[in-house]
């Protein structure tokens, strides 16, 4: 049985691999569509790996820093790092961007770091090239995704940076890389207004005479120094002290200061189950089609290759051949054609990876499941062909 079939491949060994080699490549698109969902997931655990927080504390009632926006003033870390369990509290700010370079633009989130030293929260927790930031103003550490290279001067509004520092796996949830500068350069880029409008708005301030009162020295300039400063930021990340409940912490900073704290279960659910959920059903909506596009191709490859060889099953009937040893030819064949594609379609999905603007992540799982389903497949197509075999009628076929 065994040689019937090679022996039947080896006639027309070469349409046979073209036709495994063109259904490998509509297995490798479903695997990368599958890679991708993972990669999204998995920059959005990344995004919180890198943080090393344990807790985020943003503004109450709000989803952020990553999902929506959070305001939150930048002397509250004080008193969250007193509370019992907390350990660090660092400020941070997320903006994402464009980054500016030789007249090119960069898709980027700025990260604004609290001063302090490598392993803080919202450091990047390891390097590959080059330093960490040590001055207080423009300097900044790319991510190599970003294609920036030591000593790239990138313009940030209306600051320039130099790189001195190339980390990796930095993105966002987004899959866009990060770029990391100081704290106050950080405030200065997101709530910082332009020349024209920072003019305006003192002119307006001069021209209320609530603000200008001949009797109160001093108000004006008060004011206009109040709204020429941004004491705010969009998080506080909190590491707690080992032996302490993150959960019972961030209760705590509920209850005394007023803020939502999120702990690391209940932050990868927002980015996992809703910011990437409208992208998560789009995907599976297209895994979805591409698998049943995938069956129907398969059947129909398996059942065409059988109809075009009725003259000699028909042969093989005449001279006493059994059913099930021609059942099992066409079995093998489609078992066959479907390891070639599933072999090919691997082959191209990891090397079409490192190609795509986003991540895209290929687990064992999915490559297991993968082949244990077209085999499946295979199998169940084979099924409709082989009762279109047993069908034939051999004189006619032959006499045909």
């Amino acid at each position: 049985m065994i040689s019937l079939a090679g022996r039947d491949i080896l006639h027309a060994w070469g349409k046979f691999v073209f036709t495994g080699v063109g259904l490998g490549l509509l297995i490798g698109v479903t695997l990368t569509m599958a890679g991708v969902y993972r990669g999204m997931v998995d920059d959005g655990r990344a995004l919180l790996d890198n943080s090393g927080a344990d807790l985020w504390v943003v503004q109450q009632g709000t989803l952020g820093p990553y999902a929506e926006s959070s305001s939150v003033h930048d002397s509250t870390w004080r008193g969250i790092v007193a509370l019992p369990g907390v350990l660090e509290a660092a400020n941070v700010t997320y903006l994402t961007m464009q980054v500016r370079k030789d007249g090119s633009d960069v898709r980027a989130m700025v990260v604004g770091i609290a001063p302090g030293d490598a392993g803080a929260p919202g450091w990047p927790p390891y390097l590959v090239a080059g330093r960490h930031i040590t001055r207080s103003h423009y300097e900044a550490v790319a991510d190599i995704a970003s294609g920036l290279a030591l000593g790239a001067r990138i313009q940030i509004r209306r600051n320039f940076y130099t790189v001195v520092g190339l980390t990796r796996r930095m993105v966002s949830s987004s899959g866009d890389p990060m770029v990391f500068i100081p704290l106050k350069d950080a405030q200065a880029a997101q709530f910082l207004k332009d020349n024209d409008a920072i003019w305006q708005g003192r002119r307006r301030t001069e021209e209320n005479p609530a603000f200008n009162r001949p009797g109160v020295p001093g108000l004006l300039e008060a004011v206009i120094a109040s709204q020429s400063s941004n004491p705010t930021v969009n998080a506080v990340l909190v590491r707690t002290r080992p032996g302490y409940d993150p959960e019972e912490v961030a209760q705590s900073i509920r209850r005394w200061k007023h803020l939502t704290a999120y702990t690391r279960p209940q932050m990868e659910e927002i980015l996992v189950g809703k910011l990437i959920a409208t992208s998560a059903k789009q995907i599976g909506m297209f895994l979805a089609i591409l698998a049943v596009v995938s069956a129907a191709i398969v059947a129909f490859i398996i059942y065409t290759l059988t109809l075009g060889k009725i003259r000699e099953i028909a042969v093989l009937k005449l001279i006493g051949t059994k059913n099930r040893t021609i059942a099992g030819m066409i079995v093998q064949q489609a078992l066959g054609l479907g390891l070639i594609g599933f072999v090919v379609g691997k082959i191209t999905a990891t090397f079409m990876a490192p190609a795509f603007p986003k991540y895209v992540l290929l687990i064992p799982q999915d490559t297991v499941t993968g082949l244990v389903v077209i085999l499946v497949i295979c199998v169940l197509a084979s099924g409709i062909a082989i009762r279109a075999a047993l069908r034939v009628d051999p004189a006619e076929a032959v006499g045909g």
